[in-house]
């Protein structure tokens, strides 16, 4: 396993994707922009975003089986990926056939992400909990993520380099109580991997994420899908590293990149201490 020693400030780096339906190309990019994140940036951690090995939902199920293990080829790639360079990744979101407990999901599959330390050992694992059923009104016009997968049901908060990590993916983001659980769970850094649409992005990306960041006194961290994908697809772009207080201190425009920023502990606890907003909660969250 890897080393969990935590310091005060860790570089961390959001990788920003043009995915396509071709697994081998996604994967070939996602190589090409962590090794850059690591040899450039000097990130110790790095965030690829939602659907990165693959954007064609259409052949979730079939993809989720071949990613059941371990031994799956994107799941092997990403751990490979992580031990040569010593860097842990969060990898965004890839279709599974298999619940946490080891069940099979029936019909459909979970949308996962999995976290690797820097000797590519799969450390945790968040499923999807909200599916993005909706109508945008965009050339792409309906999503009904629920036709191809079945929602997770349990917040994960992980320790890494950087600190606690809330885990979260794509349309999670606007739901409040998500976020304000894994707070309370420990988390001081949000990672927000997505495929945010043009349409809804440019409306809400930088708004809502900001405002998970400031009500919960976290850095967060969001690495989203950028340009036209098939099937009339386009996606906002943006990646983004937000502090604490909703300062955007890193983000990307359109198209492939990376962008970086240091995570610095202190700086969450000395917000933590001067606005101590957990300890003033009055409302409780309806799902708790």
């Amino acid at each position: 396993m890897g080393s969990n020693k935590v310091s005060s400030l860790c570089r961390v780096a959001a990788i920003q994707m043009n995915s396509s339906d071709s697994k081998q190309h996604n994967l070939s990019m996602v190589e090409k922009l962590v090794t850059d994140a690591v040899a450039n940036h000097h990130a110790k951690l790095v965030l690829l975003p939602e659907n990165f090995a693959l954007f064609d939902g259409a052949v979730a199920q079939a993809f989720g089986r071949d990613e059941a293990t371990a031994l799956g080829e994107v799941r092997a790639f990403i751990s490979s990926l992580a031990a040569s360079l010593k860097v842990w990744i969060i990898a965004g979101s890839t279709p599974c056939s298999q619940r946490r407990d080891g069940s099979e999901v029936e019909s459909r599959v979970r949308s996962a992400c999995w976290v690797y330390d820097e000797n590519g050992q799969e450390i945790s694992r968040y499923d999807k909990i909200h599916l993005f059923d909706v109508d945008v009104g965009d050339s792409y016009g309906s999503y009904r993520e629920s036709e191809q997968f079945e929602p997770g049901t349990a917040s994960v908060v992980v320790k890494s380099p950087a600190g606690m990590i809330g885990l979260s993916i794509c349309y999670d983001l606007r739901f409040p109580e998500l976020y304000d659980r894994l707070a309370k769970e420990g988390a001081q850094i949000l990672t927000v991997p997505a495929a945010f649409t043009y349409k809804t992005g440019q409306a809400h990306w930088e708004v809502l994420l900001r405002a998970r960041a400031i009500e919960n006194q976290c850095y967060v961290i969001a690495a989203n899908q950028s340009g036209e994908h098939s099937k009339g697809r386009e996606t906002w772009g943006h990646s983004m590293i937000i502090d604490p207080w909703g300062n955007v201190i890193a983000c990307a425009d359109k198209g492939e990149g990376v962008i970086s920023a240091d995570i610095d502990l202190a700086y969450v606890a000395e917000l933590r201490s001067a606005m101590p907003v957990f300890s003033h909660k009055r409302v409780q969250s309806l799902t708790d």
